[in-house]
């Protein structure tokens, strides 16, 4: 299975590390590393994390790092885990 990222949450991802940036260039950085290296665990263990708070469908899934939640769909058919947004809790 392959991770792609919809344009959303590369979006809202460029944003948090300029904010994380602001404060730390060397935070934001391991922050964005150590990002990465957790989601390229997900195609092991797709359905590893809990059912998506945010979406009704069985295949969405809420990935937490560091306080962010991440949701994702696994598409079987296509062999996919598309990464949908990357956010702060909030009343979403």
């Amino acid at each position: 299975m392959n991770v792609i990222q919809d344009d959303f949450f590369t979006n809202n991802l460029k944003d948090i590390l300029r904010f994380i940036a602001q404060d730390s260039k060397q935070r934001a950085q391991d922050f964005n590393v150590a990002l990465i290296k957790k989601l390229k665990t997900l195609p092991n263990h797709p359905y590893k994390f809990r059912k998506s708070f945010y979406h009704e469908s069985i295949h969405a899934r809420d990935f937490v790092f560091k306080g962010y939640t991440i949701p994702y769909l696994i598409d079987e058919r296509k062999q996919v885990i598309v990464l949908l947004d990357i956010f702060k809790w909030s009343e979403r």
